[in-house]
């Protein structure tokens, strides 16, 4: 077999690199699934360990979802349905990593990293909706589903628009923007419940 057809097992391998569980046992020896909200996403590590920590694993996350899809397209074209369906696997590989008993985070911000290779106006779009729900509620989950649902209504009009519509890509981001909701889906009841813990934007030990 031609060693670039490994490239989705490759996809899934780098999703599936547990950063904020290594920050956590790397730096602090703590076990970052039984801290906070359990998740080893960059949420949780900003609640647990600062801003810094945070931003630190959120940027790593993505860079993973960047990694795979132009690792992808250096073998494949553009166009080629093998560079999305590596997006989304290495999602799926952060969401189910291997070295955790495929029990990881939410993957939104590997999903972040795929569509910022992948559709970087859509993605803009659904960072700048993410940020103004975030500034104006404090809820990251509230962000992270109103951009997606931004993100997926914006993929499918640009795919409408353009010339060709990319059906792996359209179906990558339906596939996405679905799985995310449904990572939420205690979020929204919280959220539904007033429940729902507010983000703070302070360093590690500030009061």
């Amino acid at each position: 077999m031609d060693p670039k057809y490994w490239m989705p097992v490759v996809a899934y391998l780098l999703g599936s690199i547990p950063v904020g569980w290594i920050v956590a046992r790397l730096f602090y020896k703590k076990d970052i699934r039984t801290e906070g909200s359990g998740n080893i996403g960059a949420t949780n590590a900003l609640r647990i360990f600062g801003t810094t920590v945070g931003v630190t694993v959120l940027v790593l996350d993505m860079l993973k979802g960047v990694i795979a899809v132009l690792l992808a397209g250096h073998f494949f074209t553009a166009s080629h349905p093998l560079v999305p369906i590596c997006g989304l696997l290495a999602i799926l590989g952060h969401v189910f990593p291997i070295w955790l008993k495929f029990k990881g985070g939410k993957g939104v911000a590997t999903a972040g990293g795929v569509f910022l290779a992948l559709a970087p106006l859509s993605l803009l779009f659904a960072l700048i909706s993410f940020v103004l729900v975030v500034a104006r509620t404090r809820y990251v989950s509230l962000g992270s589903i109103v951009g997606a649902c931004v993100f997926g209504l914006s993929i499918v009009i640009f795919q409408i628009l353009g010339q060709e519509i990319n059906w792996a890509l359209l179906a990558l981001a339906v596939i996405v923007v679905l799985m995310i909701i449904i990572k939420h889906r205690q979020n929204i009841q919280r959220l539904w419940q007033g429940q729902e813990n507010k983000i703070s934007f302070k360093k590690k030990g500030q009061s």
